[in-house]
């Protein structure tokens, strides 16, 4: 099945058929890479977990100082365990996302695909990415503080960041510029597209998150395999926004010329006329043909 840039914009029915018609052609490109982060992350959830283990918890009857130690070797564990799952959790899903938006735009730019290729393209990237998820990020917790409303219009304004930066190659400041442009007008399309897709990818992992509970010591395992198949969702759809947003901004095709009127066939040429064929003297007296210049035969002439 072929895909191309739209060349107009889409609505959000268009918009999301694009981007599972996108999925489940190329279902193996986007599945593969998030496949490996799902497995990497969990493993070094894993690792953490037991490079930090858990304090023994004291009886309630110890003593508070006791207690007191407990809570703050707790607090210690949990602090280093989250901030270093996270961290790398982080930086490996702004990867995989990033090569999901690349592999998306490449197919719609109907270029060749090699995910290697995309890696190290995605990899290249990164500092603009991790730069603008950090500026966003902050700047969209502070808005949800500030009564959720100016958080809810940041991330419809930063919403098509890391398309701007893996297709256009825009720094991460400029990034938030350029999606605020893209997105300008289209406030109220943007915040239906984004709640469509997080209902979509979040009835979807309540599902699967319920599925991989019951593998017990494997649910890690499984979870990262049911994981894989709703992560590319987001990236791949908002690559299909961006692409729809640039149309928006194109002027529109020319419209073809007005028809004529058929011209009217030219008339023919006028041919010469033939030569008229002269006229014939013939002499008064004998009737024989004679030059226009004589009336009369020579032979005639000679006999007078």
């Amino acid at each position: 099945m072929g895909f191309e840039k739209p060349l107009r914009e889409l609505n959000l029915g268009e918009i999301l058929g694009q981007t599972f018609n996108l999925y489940f052609s190329r279902f193996f490109l986007f599945f593969l890479p998030f496949l490996i982060a799902g497995f990497f992350t969990g493993a070094w959830g894993e690792i953490v977990r037991l490079m930090f283990p858990m304090p023994a918890e004291p009886p309630p009857t110890a003593p508070p100082d006791v207690l007191f130690s407990y809570l703050f070797s707790l607090l210690a564990v949990l602090v280093a365990t989250l901030s270093l799952t996270l961290l790398i959790s982080w930086i490996i899903n702004t990867i995989v996302g990033g090569m999901a938006v690349k592999v998306a735009s490449d197919i719609l730019e109907r270029r060749s695909i090699d995910l290697s290729e995309t890696l190290n393209f995605t990899v290249s990237r990164l500092p603009s990415l991790l730069g603008a998820g950090i500026v966003t990020g902050i700047l969209i917790v502070v808005g949800f503080i500030c009564l959720v409303v100016p958080g809810i219009i940041l991330a419809i304004m930063f919403s098509v960041v890391v398309p701007a930066i893996v297709i256009e190659r825009a720094g991460a400041l400029e990034s938030l510029s350029r999606s605020r442009r893209l997105v300008g007008g289209r406030w109220l399309k943007t915040f239906g597209f984004l709640l469509v897709i997080g209902i979509i990818i979040l009835v979807a992992t309540l599902i699967f998150g319920a599925i991989s509970s019951v593998f017990g010591s494997a649910r890690w395992i499984v979870s990262s395999v049911l994981g894989a198949l709703v992560s590319p969702i987001y990236p791949i759809a908002v690559t299909s926004y961006y692409y729809s947003m640039v149309a928006r901004e194109q002027p529109p095709p020319p419209l073809p010329p007005p028809p004529t009127l058929a011209t009217p066939p030219a008339a023919p040429e006028p041919q010469p006329s033939p030569p008229k064929p002269s006229a014939k003297i013939h002499c008064v007296y004998c009737g024989a043909e004679t030059k226009p210049t004589l009336s009369f035969a020579k032979n005639v002439e000679r006999k007078w």
